[in-house]
């Protein structure tokens, strides 16, 4: 699991040109974070962030023979607290609203410069979406799509229902408190904090914090 608290931020980069890919991996190092592996397609950064396991993934979207939402996919299936933060030349909306779908904690296109980058690794590692200028409000737009969605019209509840608790720990998740923090508050371990996380984010069918406290936002629940 990536570390969550405010130490060391890890880094992997993943792009299919090793010039950009090396060059990014050394002005992050340069400017104080720790990449601590790169890779160049999307079945090595699956494999290698199994065994690294860094706080953020920077990665292209266009990795050859199999997509980066597939890369996305694969990473936070085993590590669900791992950020992903898209470095794309790519600004069409199709490919973002894939990548936030898929779990993606953040966009940016490559135009992007270095000390934009490093702003923006550093609050993805903190579980803040981070998106180019001009797509944040394609994504929440997007969210606002669905959340306005009628249910099936067999009946059943377009989105599955939570427990008072669920829908209590998503509350505090929303205001940015930790687990242990959330635990406190409600006089509970920080395990049975974490349990509900990961009941809720399985009911939601969603992959990361980042996503539940977009969630959380569309339903009112951060107010």
């Amino acid at each position: 699991m990536a570390n969550e608290g405010d130490g060391e931020i890890t880094v992997m980069v993943v792009d299919d040109h090793p010039i950009w890919r090396e060059g990014v991996a050394r002005d992050l190092t340069e400017r104080g974070l720790t990449v601590v592996a790169t890779a160049p397609d999307a079945d090595a950064a699956i494999r290698i962030a199994n065994a690294t396991r860094p706080r953020v993934v920077l990665m292209d979207l266009n990795l050859g023979a199999t997509s980066g939402v597939t890369a996305i996919e694969g990473i936070l299936e085993k590590h669900p607290d791992t950020r992903i933060l898209v470095l794309s030349a790519s600004g069409e909306h199709a490919d973002v609203l894939e990548a936030v779908k898929a779990g993606a904690t953040g966009y940016l296109v490559k135009s992007a410069g270095a000390e934009e980058l490093l702003a923006a690794v550093r609050r993805t590692a903190t579980g803040h979406p981070v998106f180019t200028p001009g797509l944040a409000g394609l994504v929440l737009g997007e969210y606002r799509r669905l959340a306005d969605e009628p249910a099936p019209k067999d009946g059943s509840p377009a989105v599955p229902a939570l427990t008072d608790r669920e829908t209590e720990v998503l509350r505090l998740v929303a205001k940015g408190l930790t687990a242990k923090q959330i635990g406190d508050r409600l006089v509970v371990s920080h395990r049975t904090v974490e349990s509900h996380v990961q009941n809720t984010l399985r009911k939601l069918q969603l992959h990361n914090r980042a996503q539940l406290v977009r969630y959380a936002i569309e339903q009112g629940l951060a107010d």
